[in-house]
């Protein structure tokens, strides 16, 4: 093995206690103090492993060395470090590390390469602060939509506040950063979140896709009267038809998605959240995903039509705002067959296999060629403090990763 395994598993281990949860748990929201010591901290390591760093005007973390020829398009690699507010030590930083040990370890031998590499910690990739992620990236690329500095999260600060709190002037009139061309290829490893390679026996995985995430916030509005006093048959209770279209979307994903369907509903508010008041207003979340487009659309429309069917019912009120809609991207061949064929070399016999989750590596995607690396977690599980990789298997991923990128650093 080339690369430093026992300065990457440090590094993974000293992340892990900034915003630290119980005894494996991980609490480091975006744009928040301990985002920003985590970030000054990776900061650090990048410019020891011969970067030169900035922190861009959306948040992210950004290491540069020159290549020997300039004019050739960049190899970038990253992801991010911050987490979900319940949330594990390898999610984003497994990666975002793995890509600096990948150019730590071509200082240690003295490497310089043809083309100019970047690494970035992309900011809020995660989205469970101002509920839309992926920010640093689509800033980056170009796909920052109206109103995102407005946002607010659950203690009603706005983004804008919270990155100057955070140390950044927010300016989106600099976004996009790159543009097609720019950019040979993005690389990116990750934690699998899911249980394929655990059951293949596997530690480590090639991507073939990321499936497209559909994100809908449903809200619903009734009228709020006394729990006691108020006939069953006269009220207009929000809580209740939201939980008819939460039963409803579940039976119909199981019933009609296909084998790579998933959807959720994984945050609800009510109000005026009383035990003795019926409840007026009702909002929550919907995340559909799958790498159909064709049958995502018609799961899409029959959500629309469930949402109707009750709000009809129960005699309410209802909106929906969509907050993400991405396609389905699909790594390039050529960056998999150079996976591929250093992955034959290592002998690790990696499966191909597609990702449920999505990743900033999905919305480099819209600007240059991208490739993953999955590493095998415990039972799949992710987003949870229980949430475990073999450092083992951690390491061959950033040796696969390692060996990836030499290639695509030298070729002319």
């Amino acid at each position: 093995m080339e690369i430093n395994d026992t300065r990457y598993e440090n590094h993974i281990n000293t992340l892990a206690e900034i915003g630290r949860i119980g005894e494996t748990g991980v609490c480091r929201l975006a744009h928040s103090k301990k985002d920003r010591e985590a970030v000054d901290i990776v900061k650090g390591w990048m410019e020891e492993a011969g970067l030169e760093t900035k922190i861009d005007t959306f948040g992210n973390l950004i290491g540069r060395k020159e290549g020997k020829n300039p004019d050739l398009p960049i190899l970038m690699m990253g992801s991010h470090i911050d987490s979900q507010p319940y949330g594990g030590r390898y999610d984003g930083t497994a990666g975002a590390l793995a890509a600096i040990e990948v150019v730590h370890t071509m200082k240690d031998k003295g490497m310089q390469a043809e083309r100019t590499m970047e690494v970035v910690c992309f900011s809020d990739e995660e989205g469970s602060r101002f509920n839309k992620g992926v920010f640093g990236v689509r800033g980056l690329i170009g796909q920052l939509e109206e109103g995102e500095l407005q946002r607010k999260d659950k203690e009603g600060v706005t983004r804008l506040e919270a990155l100057r709190e955070f140390g950044v002037e927010p300016d989106l009139s600099q976004s996009p950063v790159y543009k097609p061309g720019d950019i040979e290829a993005f690389l990116e490893m990750h934690i699998e979140q899911g249980p394929v390679l655990e059951s293949k026996d596997k530690p480590i995985g090639i991507v073939s896709a990321i499936s497209g995430p559909i994100w809908l916030t449903v809200t619903l509005e009734g009228f709020a009267g006394h729990a006691g006093s108020v006939p069953m048959n006269m009220r207009q209770d929000a809580l209740l038809g939201a939980a008819s279209i939460i039963k409803n979307f579940n039976a119909l994903i199981q019933e009609e998605g296909t084998p790579n369907t998933v959807g959720t509903v994984g945050s609800i508010e009510n109000f005026p959240n009383s035990r003795n008041i019926i409840s007026e207003k009702v909002s929550f979340t919907i995340d559909l995903r799958d790498i159909d487009v064709e049958a995502r659309s018609n799961l899409e429309k029959k959500t629309h039509a469930i949402i109707e069917t009750a709000a009809t019912e129960y005699n309410l009120e209802f909106s929906v705002t969509e907050d993400t809609k991405s396609e389905p991207r699909y790594c390039a061949d050529w960056i998999k067959d150079i996976m591929k064929e250093e992955d034959d070399k290592l002998g690790y016999d990696s499966p191909v296999l597609m990702s449920g989750p999505f990743h900033d590596a999905l919305f480099m995607s819209y600007i240059s060629d991208y490739g993953m690396i999955f590493v095998r977690c415990e039972k799949g599980i992710s987003h949870n403090p229980l949430e475990f990789a073999e450092m083992d298997d951690l390491t061959k991923g950033v040796e696969l990763l390692y060996q990836t990128a030499s290639r695509i650093a030298n070729i002319n």
